[in-house]
């Protein structure tokens, strides 16, 4: 999926000094999971909202109702926000695999990780709202950590609600 993609952007900046800490951004179906996972392969610890949902929790509306969805993601997030900080302090290098869907929080998110010591790189997936469709297809008939079941009225509000980074030291891939 991302065999075009120059890994190089990424790793010339990482070093044993300093923090490289990713953070993906993307609608549901962009790509996000996949292409943290290569990072993962490549060394960089992997936080991803989803997995620590899951792990503590189970799965949504079978384990948990989905009414507990968004306490649950806020529980996650807060624990990974104070891992990440510890990633950053143990200059470890890390791939934030979240939606970062609004310029609000992509920047809180920047800031933390400057405050933190790291640096951080912006990864924008780019996809076409038909192939976002085709690919929830297939991926809503998993069962795993990664396969949150998204509606046709759920992926048209995430479509609506997501803000596009322009200007925000954002590398753009078209997948």
């Amino acid at each position: 999926m991302f065999e075009k993609f120059n890994f190089d952007l990424i790793h010339r900046d990482r070093n044993a000094a300093t923090s490289l800490v990713v953070m993906m951004c993307g609608v549901a179906g962009s790509g996000k999971t996949t292409f943290s996972q290569l990072l993962e392969k490549d060394g960089f610890v992997r936080l991803s909202i989803d997995e620590e949902i899951w792990t503590t929790n189970g799965r949504w509306g079978i384990d948990f109702p989905m009414d507990k969805f968004e306490e649950y993601r806020k529980d996650a997030e807060r624990k990974l926000r104070n891992r990440l900080i510890e990633l950053i302090h143990d200059k470890q290098q890390v791939v934030i695999d979240f939606s970062f869907w609004d310029r609000i929080r992509r920047n809180q998110y920047k800031k933390l990780i400057e405050d933190s010591g790291g640096k951080w790189k912006l990864i924008y997936l780019k996809v076409h709202s038909n192939d976002l469709r085709d690919r929830l297809k297939l991926r809503n008939q998993r069962f795993d950590a990664n396969s949150f079941p998204i509606s046709e009225e759920l992926l048209i509000s995430y479509l609506n609600g997501f803000e596009v980074p322009k200007g925000e030291g954002e590398i753009v891939i078209e997948n």
